[in-house]
C-alpha cells in the first residue's frame, strides 16, 4: 500500500474505484456507519439515514468517483470526487469520510493523494473542498495538500489548484572526486600563468643581455 499507512493498517486493506450501480451498497454502508460527530463532519450537520440512502443513490447516478479505503472487504473510508457540472461555478468538488476506526493511521492522506491523481488525470485545474469550521482533521489535511481555507456560513471552503510547478532549477552535486579534479585543473593553471609571468618573459631579457653585452679586450700577446 501506501508508505503513509501505518503498518497495523495494512492488514487485509485494499484501496480502489468503486464501479457505480453494482457498489452502491458499499458506499452507502459505510456512510450509514459513521456516528453522529463524523455525518455532521461530512455533510455540515446533522443528516439522518433516509437523506444518505438518498445522497448515495445520487452518487451513483451523477458520475461521482468514489475512491475506496477497504479493510476486511468492507469501505472504512471514501474519497469522492463530484463532476464539474454539479456545482454552479464548474469546479469539481471533492469530499472525504473515514470511519473513526481507522482514522489517525494516514487513510485520509492517502485517498487525498489518489483523488488528486484522479483529477489531474481528468484534466482538471482546480478542485473546492467544503467542510464543517468544526473539523479540524479535514482542515487540516485540507491546508497539507494546499487548499486556502476562508470561513462562511458556518463551513471553511477553499481551492486546491492543480496545475503544475515549474521545478526548481537542480544545483549539481560536487562528488569529493569532481572537488579533487577542479583542484589539479586550477593549480595547473597556475602554474601555467606564474611561470609564463616570471619564467619565459626573462629568457629574452638573458639572450638580449648576452648578445649585447660589451666583450672586453683580448691582450696582444
Amino acid at each position: 500500500m501506501h508508505q503513509n499507512i501505518t503498518r497495523s493498517t495494512l492488514a487485509g486493506s485494499s484501496v480502489r474505484t468503486l464501479r457505480q450501480r453494482e457498489e452502491l451498497p458499499l458506499l452507502r454502508d459505510h456512510l450509514l456507519r459513521l456516528d453522529a460527530e463524523s455525518r455532521r463532519d461530512r455533510f455540515h450537520g446533522f443528516m439522518d439515514d433516509s437523506f444518505i440512502e438518498r445522497y448515495a443513490a445520487k452518487c451513483a447516478e451523477d458520475g461521482t468517483v468514489i475512491i475506496a479505503y477497504f479493510e476486511d472487504g468492507v469501505v472504512r473510508g471514501a474519497a469522492e470526487l463530484h463532476p464539474p457540472d454539479q456545482s454552479g461555478d464548474s469546479q469539481p468538488e471533492i469530499a472525504f469520510s473515514v470511519e473513526a476506526r481507522v482514522r489517525r493511521h494516514g487513510v485520509g492522506s492517502f485517498l487525498f493523494t489518489q483523488l488528486i491523481a484522479e483529477a489531474r488525470s481528468r484534466g482538471y485545474h482546480s478542485l473546492r473542498i467544503t467542510t464543517g469550521a468544526q473539523n479540524q482533521a479535514m482542515r487540516a489535511l485540507a491546508n497539507k495538500f494546499g487548499a486556502h481555507l476562508t470561513f462562511q456560513h458556518g463551513e471553511s471552503t477553499g481551492s486546491i489548484d492543480l496545475t503544475p510547478r515549474p521545478e526548481p532549477a537542480k544545483v549539481p552535486f560536487a562528488t569529493p572526486a569532481d572537488a579533487a579534479r577542479a583542484m589539479l585543473r586550477f593549480n595547473r593553471a597556475y602554474w601555467k600563468l606564474l611561470l609564463r609571468m616570471y619564467g619565459w618573459r626573462r629568457r629574452p631579457d638573458r639572450l638580449a643581455c648576452r648578445r649585447y653585452s660589451p666583450i672586453p679586450d683580448q691582450p696582444n700577446g
